[in-house]
């Protein structure tokens, strides 16, 4: 099944594929062959994680985007200070080939027009028994992760009508902007413009800028940390010709295009987009790139002056169910196939703002534990401070893509996120008010599916049934039934007050009782339920101390009584009798115990 964020760029191709707006790029001849129905969608996670659709893999050249990249080689070449003596970061507000100098120094505006893109070329440098071009074929390479190689057609036929370049290159060399005659310059120029790239590398130079430098899939670093914002804040200003003051306005994403129809744009911290479609509009810009991005910008909230944004994961501690179990006391046998099962129950604490960004990673991890076999995934929402639209679609989406899968999605602890859960479309019985009512959900339907009955009895039980009396002889068993009294509690009746002294303890035969304590606020906070053949007050019974909590009936029930008085009798009357029931007693808080273990080392793994 799709992922809800691979289906949604389907949906945004489909969207824009009809688009017949704009023209392809024929003032260099070769671009002109460019088919003009090519269309590709890509993004990139700064951890290396790519959704594409539609012609992404189609080989095109990469243009001016490539100017972006170029000066971020400059930069580590000669160093800040030096480049912006040569080259200016201001907007100039006019198309990308015109000849644009300041009055005076006749240096180019910026390093994203042509003039400043030729500036550029002549500050990168020749060392390391390579040519300057064979630098910056592997310096792109490096944002790409792959080796990237030239269209030998599209340079020629660059180099053969690049005569406003040529020009403007003699103008840089008249002022002192670039040292040397111009032509070697000129021609790495047109090279680097011929690089062949594909919509998918884009996405992925992008994620390597979004990721301080360091490329997403090969985890080497391409470009020095302390370059990747200079070379995202001429993007952001810069970067869309003479309509980047709209761009940055309307989607809000330091961003570079090229006239072979592609546009990289970056989410700094956290993702890079690819878009690629041949047809241009006015400014040079791609059409539908455009259109795809305004898009993306708006149904995602990816504007980069979004306050909420993050680039952290939403997700701040996961564990499963056989670590993490509901506040309630099962049978042994439950507890065990819990232990060996409870995996299939997948807990995920969400933290801080759900956005896009924070939330994509956790769409990807469901699928990912989906197709290991887990059966139940919790998402509790007690962190979280906030979430938008964006986020909240996207968990109704996964909700019901797991729902058809076979895997219950809930989500808990929502607070004050509930009535927008239900607005967005979360189904009402996918939705507990506490992480214990949604563990005690899955935990049902789990033990159901594995062991194909339901734990609970289905009555009320015999004595010789309860566990504590089952290693009991047949003259045993008639003994206790004569000996214990039988005591019944209606709904809401306390068997066990909390302070009270410990001279009786209880032997559940029926029914279901909630064991409570005191918060600090005074409220009744549930830790315990027990329900029939199960004991109530045997730890304070046991070593003498006050009551620690209080036993509440939740239904009718009826239990058997054991005094101090009597158990302490059996020592002179039934003496084995005695050591097989501290036995049992002490299996049953050792297996308590355990559990108490394993749930604290998982909570405190992360």
């Amino acid at each position: 099944m799709l992922s809800p964020i691979q289906e949604y760029l389907e949906n945004l191709h489909a969207r824009h594929a009809p688009a017949r707006e704009g023209a392809v790029a024929s003032y260099i001849p070769e671009l002109s062959k460019a088919d003009p129905d090519w269309f590709g969608i890509c993004i990139a996670t700064r951890d290396g994680h790519v959704y594409e659709v539609g012609d992404t893999r189609q080989p095109f050249t990469i243009q001016s985007i490539s100017k972006a990249l170029a000066y971020g080689l400059a930069l580590e070449d000669r160093g800040e200070e030096h480049v912006l003596s040569r080259i200016g970061v201001e907007p100039s507000g006019e198309a990308f080939n015109a000849i644009s100098l300041k009055e005076g120094s006749g240096a180019p505006f910026n390093p994203m027009i042509n003039a400043g893109a030729i500036a550029t070329c002549g500050q990168v440098l020749a060392k390391d028994g390579k040519t300057r071009f064979e630098r910056l074929l592997e310096f792109l390479g490096g944002f790409a992760g792959r080796a990237l190689d030239v269209d030998e057609a599209v340079y020629e036929s660059e180099s053969a009508t690049g005569h406003r370049n040529r020009a403007i290159g003699w103008l840089l060399r008249n002022f002192g902007i670039v040292d040397e005659n111009p032509h070697e310059t000129l021609e790495t120029y047109f090279r680097q413009c011929a690089i062949r790239v594909t919509c998918r590398d884009l996405a992925l130079m992008g994620a390597t800028l979004a990721n301080q430098g360091v490329q997403p899939l090969t985890q080497k670093r391409a470009i020095p940390t302390q370059y990747v914002d200079n070379v995202l804040g001429v993007m952001a200003t810069c970067g869309m010709y003479d309509w980047s003051g709209e761009w940055i306005y309307r989607v809000g994403l330091p961003a570079k295009s090229g006239v072979g129809g592609g546009i990289l744009a970056v989410l700094p911290g956290q993702l890079g987009i690819g878009v690629f479609s041949p047809p241009l509009d006015a400014q040079g810009n791609s059409h539908r790139g455009i259109q795809v991005c305004m898009d993306l910008s708006r149904e995602l909230s990816l504007h980069m002056m979004n306050p909420t944004a993050t680039p952290r994961t939403a997700v701040r501690l996961g564990y499963h169910g056989g670590e993490v179990t509901a506040r309630r006391r099962l049978p042994q046998s439950s507890r065990e196939t819990l232990r060996r099962h409870g995996s299939r129950i997948q807990v995920l604490e969400l933290q801080g703002g759900l956005i896009f960004t924070t939330f994509e990673p956790v769409v990807r991890q469901v699928f990912q534990l989906a197709n290991a076999g887990c059966l139940h995934i919790i998402f509790d929402l007690r962190a979280v401070v906030m979430a938008n639209t964006v986020s909240l679609k996207l968990l109704a989406d996964l909700c019901g893509r797991m729902r058809r899968l076979g895997v219950q999605l809930v989500v808990c602890q929502p607070g004050g996120l509930a009535p927008r859960l239900q607005s967005a479309g979360v189904p009402a019985d996918c939705v507990f008010s506490t992480l214990d009512a949604a563990l005690e959900k899955c935990e049902d339907a789990l033990l159901l599916a594995v062991t194909g009955v339901s734990w609970r009895p289905a009555r009320g039980l015999k004595l010789a049934e309860c566990p504590v009396f089952q290693s009991c002889s047949p003259e045993e068993a008639r003994m206790l039934e004569q000996t214990l009294t039988r005591r019944t509690f209606q709904t809401d009746e306390t068997l066990i007050k909390a302070g009270e002294s410990s001279d009786e303890m209880f032997v559940l035969l029926e029914g279901n009782v909630e064991v409570r304590i005191k918060g600090k606020l005074g409220l009744s906070q549930r830790v315990d339920v027990l329900t029939s053949g199960m004991t109530a007050g045997e730890m304070a019974f046991l070593d003498g101390s006050p009551r620690s909590a209080d036993v509440v009936a939740m239904d009718r029930v009826e239990c058997l009584v054991m005094t101090r008085a009597w158990f302490e009798s059996l020592s002179e009357t039934h003496p084995e009798l005695k050591i097989r029931l501290l036995q049992a007693f002490m299996r049953e808080i050792s297996s308590r115990l355990r559990q108490a273990n394993i749930a604290i080392a998982a909570l405190h793994s992360q």
